[in-house]
C-alpha cells in the first residue's frame, strides 16, 4: 500500500462532499488515513465516504474540526469565511489546497493529467476504465462518478495514476505528469482568466511541469490547442504527440461513424495500419476524447491494439449524456454541458442518436460571470435544438452581477429563430419540457447545477401522463 503524505494521516476536508474533494478524500482512506470532514448537506457520495470509515459532518461548524486534525484540506470553493477554516488558523492546522493533495497522492506513480476546457472527466473515465479492464489496477481521480455515488475515484495496485487536471483556479500547475493530454484550450472561467494571454500562459505552465522525457498529447484539430503548439515550439525532453481528423496529426482519426448511441473509430497512430475501435457513447467530440486517452496510453507503453478495445468497456460517466431513463416513448438523458461548445457537441452527438425524435433541452445557466461573457454564445449553441427551455443561473459560487440574467441567452437563442422560452421555476420548467415531449423524442438536462435532479421528475411527469 502506498504510504499516506505526510501530515495527512488525519486530514479534515471542507467540502468533502465535492466532486474533486471526495476523490482525494476516498484514496487516503483506502490508504487507512483517519479521514474526516464536513459538508453543506447529506448526499449519496458523503454515504460512500462513511461506508470507507470517514467521519462526515453536516453543516459547518468550529466544533466539527477534531483537536487532533493533522491538516485541513480547501478548495477554490471554500471562502475565507469558513469557521472551520478560520478555526484552522487559530489552532495553527496547515490549510492543504486540493490541489497540493492530489499532487502529493501523485507522488511515486506515473501521473496521466487530463487537462482542457472541456472533456476533462470523459477522457479521465475513458483510462481509468479501459486500463482496469486491462488488469493494470490504475489509481484515479475523476470529476464525477462512473457508475455508483463514491466510484469517483480509486487507490489502485499498478504504478499508473489517471488525474483529471483542473485548469479553473491554476491548481493544474502543481502537477508534474508522465504524460500530460491537453484536450482543447478555450477562454473560460472569467473570474480567473481575463484573457486568453492568461489561458495560454497557465497551459504553457502546466506543460512545462511535465516530467523529462515525457510526453504532451495535444489536439491538432482545435484551434487554441493548435495555437499553443505553435507557442510550445521544440521543447528539448518533451514528446509532443498531436491527435485528430487534421492532415499532419500524428495520430490521426480516419472515420468517425455513428451507430445510434454509439461510435465507431478508424486511426492511423503514424504506421500507416489503420485500428478500428468502438467507443461507446455518441457524437464526434467523444470518439476524440477515447483517440487521445489512446495516444496518452501508447506514451505510456500499453500496446495500442490492446488498449484500443478495452476503450469500448467505457460506457459512459455520471452526467455525461447519461441516460436517466425512459416513460411514454421519451428518452431523458443528463447533460453537464454549460460552456457553448459542450452545448454544441452535446447536442450534435445526441442528435445522430434521435433518428426522427426530437431532441429538447432544459438548460441551467452555471455561473453569472460565465453568463456575462458567453451568454449569447449560450443561446447560439441552443439553437441546434428542436426546442429548449432556460431556467434562472445556477450561481454555485458567485454572487449575483446586475443585469445578468438567463434572459442574455433566451434573447440571443430567439433573434436566430430558435424555440426557446424560460422556465419561472423548476416546477414549471418540468411541465414545460414534459408538455413538449412526445414519444420518440429525447430530452437533455443540461447545466453544472442542480439541474440534474429534473430527469427522474420529468420521467414521473411522463410515466403520470401515459397512465
Amino acid at each position: 500500500m502506498a504510504a499516506i503524505p505526510s501530515a495527512m494521516d488525519r486530514p479534515h476536508f471542507i467540502g468533502i462532499g465535492g466532486a474533486g474533494m471526495s476523490g482525494i478524500a476516498k484514496i487516503l482512506a483506502m490508504r487507512g488515513a483517519q479521514v474526516a470532514g464536513s459538508d453543506a448537506k447529506d448526499s449519496p457520495t458523503a454515504e460512500a465516504l462513511r461506508a470507507q470509515g470517514a467521519t462526515v459532518h453536516l453543516g459547518h461548524a468550529t466544533g466539527h474540526l477534531a483537536a487532533d486534525a493533522t491538516c485541513v484540506v480547501v478548495s477554490s470553493a471554500i471562502r475565507a469565511d469558513n469557521p472551520e477554516l478560520a478555526a484552522a488558523g487559530e489552532r495553527g492546522i496547515p490549510v492543504v489546497h486540493r490541489s497540493d493533495a492530489l499532487a502529493a497522492l501523485m507522488d511515486g506513480a506515473r501521473p496521466i493529467a487530463v487537462a482542457g476546457t472541456h472533456g476533462k472527466t470523459t477522457t479521465t473515465s475513458m483510462l481509468a476504465v479501459s486500463l482496469s479492464t486491462l488488469g493494470l489496477d490504475p489509481s484515479y481521480a475523476i470529476g464525477g462518478d462512473l457508475d455508483a455515488p463514491g466510484s469517483n475515484a480509486h487507490h489502485g495496485g499498478g504504478d499508473i495514476f489517471v488525474a483529471e487536471a483542473d485548469e479553473s483556479d491554476r491548481s493544474f500547475h502543481k502537477y508534474a505528469p508522465e504524460v500530460a493530454i491537453i484536450l482543447n484550450v478555450e477562454l473560460d472561467h472569467h473570474a480567473n482568466y481575463a484573457s486568453m494571454e492568461e489561458i495560454y500562459e497557465s497551459f504553457e505552465t502546466f506543460v512545462g511541469r511535465v516530467r523529462p522525457g515525457g510526453t504532451l498529447v495535444i489536439s491538432a484539430d482545435h484551434d487554441g490547442a493548435r495555437e499553443l503548439t505553435r507557442r510550445l515550439g521544440d521543447r528539448a525532453q518533451l514528446n509532443i504527440v498531436t491527435y485528430g481528423a487534421a492532415e499532419d496529426a500524428d495520430v490521426r482519426v480516419l472515420d468517425v461513424a455513428a451507430h445510434g448511441l454509439t461510435s465507431a473509430v478508424t486511426v492511423d497512430l503514424g504506421d500507416g495500419a489503420p485500428l478500428a475501435f468502438t467507443v461507446s457513447v455518441p457524437g464526434r467530440h467523444y470518439a476524440h476524447n477515447a483517440v487521445a486517452a489512446l495516444a496518452a496510453g501508447v506514451a505510456l507503453g500499453i500496446p495500442a491494439a490492446e488498449l484500443a478495445p478495452a476503450l469500448g468497456a467505457y460506457t459512459g460517466v455520471k452526467r455525461r449524456l447519461q441516460l436517466k431513463g425512459s416513460a411514454a416513448g421519451v428518452q431523458v438523458i443528463d447533460s453537464y454541458a454549460h460552456h457553448p461548445t459542450e452545448i454544441s457537441a452535446d447536442l450534435e452527438a445526441i442528435r445522430g442518436g434521435a433518428g426522427e425524435g426530437r431532441v429538447l433541452a432544459l438548460f441551467q445557466p452555471h455561473l453569472f460571470s460565465r453568463t456575462q461573457e458567453l451568454g449569447a454564445e449560450m443561446g447560439e449553441a441552443l439553437t441546434l435544438a428542436d426546442a429548449s427551455v432556460v431556467l434562472d443561473i445556477y450561481p454555485a459560487r458567485e454572487d449575483p452581477i446586475p443585469g445578468v440574467t438567463s434572459a442574455l441567452i433566451i434573447d440571443a437563442a430567439a433573434q436566430r429563430g430558435a424555440d426557446v422560452q424560460a422556465a419561472p421555476g423548476k416546477d414549471a420548467a418540468v411541465e414545460l419540457i414534459a408538455g413538449m415531449a412526445k414519444p420518440g423524442d429525447l430530452v437533455l438536462t443540461m447545466g453544472a447545477g442542480d439541474v440534474t435532479d429534473l430527469g427522474p421528475r420529468i420521467l414521473a411527469h411522463l410515466e403520470r401522463t401515459e397512465s
